[in-house]
């Protein structure tokens, strides 16, 4: 198998949002995003599947040696094999690669989050960097298109968050401020023991509003000449925030379930930014 069929078969065995958005995409810039994409499932796949935390900070710190390696001209993983052609092409940096790691060795040492400024911090290394080298991947021309990329990845990430409290929960992560489960008067393990009421649908009301204005702040922030190459963004917030307003609908009931959207409908919100340009 060579580096990029690994890293195509990584892709689309996740059945992320995010597959869809690359499809319409020409073949060069798919294949650096895709090289991209797996590699951060590589990392994130570690937190999430290697349950001793000392085997899994030593996984981490070896990524980090082989994002130092491949920029060296030394990659040895596939996904670096695959991604490391597209770094110059796309001015895909090591900082930011390594920051992503950064992020997973935080849900190693998670310990809650205070305030949202401290939920704000981890978002970045998780999603807004990703959005930064996925803008640049996409054709940013504008430097304040990076702006935008990395509020919409919080507003993604947001999204994640809501989506997953209850599985988040019972794994032993509250993502959620602990000073806003402390303003409604929940606690984690009424999460964890999946117990709705009016206190839950308020707190889980407020998130959904910060997420909903972080996606209003980073369309604003996008500037128009680059409204095009970004259309991959454009149709993840389409597909996000539809997923969003589908959790408001439900009245927030994800403790006990994941609520998703179909493929076809993924697919379908993602053809119509392409094609119409609407969200």
């Amino acid at each position: 198998m060579t580096p990029e069929q690994y890293v195509q078969e990584k892709a689309a065995a996740s059945g992320s949002s995010f597959y869809y958005a690359f499809l319409f995409l020409p073949r060069e810039r798919r294949a650096a995003i895709t090289a991209f994409y797996a590699f951060c499932r590589e990392v994130d796949d570690v937190v999430d599947e290697v349950h001793d935390k000392g085997v899994a900070a030593a996984k981490l710190q070896w990524w980090h040696g082989e994002v130092a390696q491949a920029f060296d001209g030394k990659p040895t993983h596939p996904a670096m094999r695959a991604l490391l052609p597209h770094a110059g092409p796309y001015r895909i940096l090591p900082g930011p690669l390594h920051s992503i790691i950064e992020g997973c060795e935080m849900d190693l040492k998670y310990d809650g989050y205070e305030d949202f400024e401290g939920l704000a911090n981890y978002c970045h290394h998780v999603a807004g960097v990703v959005g930064e080298v996925s803008a640049r991947i996409f054709g940013q021309q504008q430097e304040a298109t990076t702006q935008y990329a990395h509020k919409l990845g919080l507003a993604l990430q947001l999204t994640n968050i809501i989506r997953d409290v209850g599985e988040d929960a019972r794994r032993g992560r509250v993502y959620l401020p602990q000073a806003d489960l402390r303003r409604f008067g929940v606690t984690p393990e009424d999460i964890a023991q999946r117990k709705y009421g009016a206190p839950f649908t308020q707190l889980m009301r407020f998130q959904a509003e910060r997420a909903q204005a972080c996606y209003d702040q980073a369309l604003a922030l996008l500037p128009a000449i680059d409204r095009r190459s970004q259309k991959p963004g454009l149709m993840m917030a389409s597909i996000y925030r539809t997923l969003l307003r589908e959790i408001e609908a439900s009245d927030f009931q994800v403790l006990h379930q994941r609520i998703a959207l179909t493929p076809l409908r993924k697919l379908w919100l993602a053809w119509k930014v392409q094609a119409l340009g609407k969200m």
